[in-house]
């Protein structure tokens, strides 16, 4: 059972995402039950059970956060994206999540971006200047 995570990590990394199919290979090829799996794929956050933009920006908005500024740069990015949190761009570029603490408070508003890069001080501005450095190749997850 220890392996269920770093199994679903790298299904993740090669497919995209998590797919029920996906788990029950995990389970199957682990031995365990599929029920297993799932429990682990749906109780973490870094594991996407659907499709992502190519580029997945997860805001923390836990208290921290939202007291620094975190509802300020949800506004901002679902402005800029006509998204909504769980929503991907029309142009399937850009996934929006909301998401727990990621344990760095005292860098708040934080953001994640594809489960690799946190970000901190998120304001409107330096949101924006994030964007045009991914926009132009920078490599989001750096």
């Amino acid at each position: 059972r220890s392996a269920v995570i770093s199994a679903l990590r790298i299904a993740q990394q090669e497919k995209g995402w998590v797919s029920n199919a996906t788990m029950d290979f995990v389970a199957q090829y682990l031995g365990i039950p599929s029920v297993a799996v799932y429990e682990v794929a749906t109780f973490y956050e870094m594991f996407d059970l659907a499709p992502t933009g190519k580029c997945k920006i997860t805001l923390c908005t836990n208290l921290p956060c939202a007291l620094s500024g975190a509802n300020e740069a949800a506004a901002h990015l679902k402005r800029k994206f006509n998204i909504g949190f769980g929503e991907t761009s029309a142009d399937g570029k850009v996934t929006l999540k909301q998401g727990e603490c990621f344990g760095a408070c005292g860098d708040a508003p934080v953001m994640l971006i594809n489960n690799h890069q946190t970000r901190s001080f998120m304001t409107p501005e330096k949101i924006d200047q994030m964007l045009v450095e991914i926009e132009h190749g920078k490599p989001a997850d750096e």
